[in-house]
């Protein structure tokens, strides 16, 4: 087939997997000779703390990549192909990159974040200047920006009747793997040796990440969907139970594309269509996915602000009160146990359960009084799974301020959150161990104990375990005050 270019690059970013690729796809279709390129952005790094799950995560997911482009480069008799990295500004060392390596053309993959839409829009322009053109891709979703529209042309806000819509539209060839295999007989040889930079050689130290056996890279993707597959008949009845294994542990490797959405939509979609209720239900979660991605795009200005303008109007409690909650609450030391255990979650892994995500959330706007963008920004900093449209949306879900969200006077109880998902009190067990001894019936809300259970238990409250920062029957009235003005509008 006649190529239209002589030589392409292909930047890759949130989509670290040579396999069912839309960007290296087409710029394997297109060239004769393709290199492959990540870029460790400082703009991105600099601003982070110097461990980092989230780069170990990239930078191992990066090797396996780079396997990956050796093999399929040696599977066409083509060797010494791989990955050419980077570390410094990418809308520096790209523009840089390419003109070295002489191409007409670069190829990516959209990213619609609007930091991201500002740095592409950059690079956009110092590639001009060359004479190279950008071509990019949709990758990240199933369907994106105004891909799914309302029968008068506007972006939905509600997601029922987008997922409805979204069903209707699907059909095989919006699942269909893009083959690259096929083509990869135009990578081309590096011309520099192995690349992929150590942790220490951009600045990095080693975290946990693979003490906590969260898996890296296409491979490590492909083993945690396997598992899932045995299981996901059962997600409808085991997602919402944080000591139970019924999550697919996979929002990390979506994040950052070592798996492709378009396999993992495509195996829920065919069990649905066999009947499975918990592939359905799994396949809703990723349609909620594509649902915030085309919010941020039409609405990016929730990034700062909530989604309904109204509620901008709503006064948050700030101060150094307002701190000392705030603080508590990072800690895990609000003296509510499930709240308590999924802060220490995710601050000792990097994870933490959508049920809980969901429950802290919760407490934070509407037991607290403290502003959704706080508790946002602490998500941002420490998720292994961290993505701008899926934070934004869930805080503001939770903070009733956003698209289709609860209604400002549904409330979670922390305790009844406690008493129905973590009933047996494992999972609180695996992250309190100071409340450990206290019988099941007791341990969601130590505070109610007699003195002699908690003293048989060798609990002292105040010393060993706080006392609740805050009544929730009374946090739960000052939080319809504080709505009211949103309900006279």
């Amino acid at each position: 087939m006649e190529k239209s270019v002589d030589r392409a690059l292909v930047w890759f970013r949130r989509d670290l997997r040579a396999d069912d690729h839309a960007a290296l796809y087409h710029a394997l279709k297109a060239a004769r000779h393709v290199w492959c390129a990540f870029v460790f952005d400082r703009d991105i790094l600099d601003p982070l703390p110097r461990a980092d799950r989230r780069v170990e995560f990239i930078r191992d997911s990066l090797v396996d990549l780079d396997q990956q482009l050796q093999s399929l480069g040696l599977s066409h008799g083509v060797a010494g192909t791989g990955l050419l990295v980077r570390h410094g500004h990418a809308v520096e060392a790209l523009p840089a990159l390419a003109r070295e390596l002489g191409v007409q053309a670069l190829y990516t993959n959209h990213d619609d974040e609007p930091a991201a839409l500002a740095r592409d829009a950059r690079v956009r322009g110092a590639l001009a200047d060359a004479g190279i053109v950008l071509h990019t891709a949709k990758d990240h979703v199933v369907f994106e920006r105004s891909e799914v529209l309302t029968a008068t042309g506007s972006p939905y806000s509600v997601f029922t009747p987008y997922k409805n819509a979204w069903l209707k539209k699907l059909e095989p060839f919006f699942l269909r793997a893009y083959p690259v295999a096929r083509h990869a007989g135009g990578l081309a040889a590096r011309p520099e040796p192995a690349s992929v930079p150590t942790l220490a050689e951009i600045g990095f130290e080693r975290t946990n990440l693979h003490a906590l056996k969260l898996p890296t890279g296409t491979s490590g993707a492909h083993e945690l969907l396997d598992d899932f597959l045995d299981r996901i008949d059962r997600y409808h009845e085991q997602r919402d139970l944080p000591a139970v294994k019924g999550p697919s542990y996979l929002s990390t490797h979506l994040r950052f594309g070592t798996v492709s959405i378009r396999r993992l939509a495509r195996e829920a979609w065919q069990r649905m269509q066999a009947g499975s209720r918990g592939a359905e239900v799994w396949l809703s979660e990723l349609i909620w996915r594509d649902f915030y991605h085309q919010i941020l795009h039409h609405h990016p200005r929730v990034v700062t602000q909530a989604f309904r303008p109204e509620y901008d109007t709503i006064r948050w409690d700030h101060g150094k009160h307002a701190d000392a909650l705030f603080e508590a609450w990072c800690q895990g030391r609000t003296g509510y146990p499930l709240v308590d255990a999924a802060m220490r979650q995710i601050n000792q892994t990097g994870y933490m359960h959508n049920r809980l995500r969901m429950v802290v959330a919760s407490f934070l706007t509407k037991d607290l009084g403290l502003d959704w963008r706080r508790g946002e920004a602490y998500f941002a900093l420490h998720l292994n799974d961290f993505d701008l449209a899926a934070n934004n949306g869930g805080w503001q879900w939770a903070a009733s301020t956003g698209c289709d969200a609860q209604p400002y006077f549904r409330i979670f109880n922390p305790v009844s959150q406690s008493e129905k998902f973590d009933a047996g009190g494992r999972f609180i067990r695996r992250y309190l161990p100071e409340l450990a001894a206290l019988p099941d019936d007791l341990l969601h809300a130590p505070w109610l104990a007699r003195e002699i259970d908690l003293a048989a238990a060798g609990i002292v409250l105040g010393r060993d375990y706080p006392r609740p920062i805050v009544d929730h029957a009374l946090a739960r009235q000052r939080t319809l005050e504080r709505f009211a003005v949103v309900k006279q509008k």
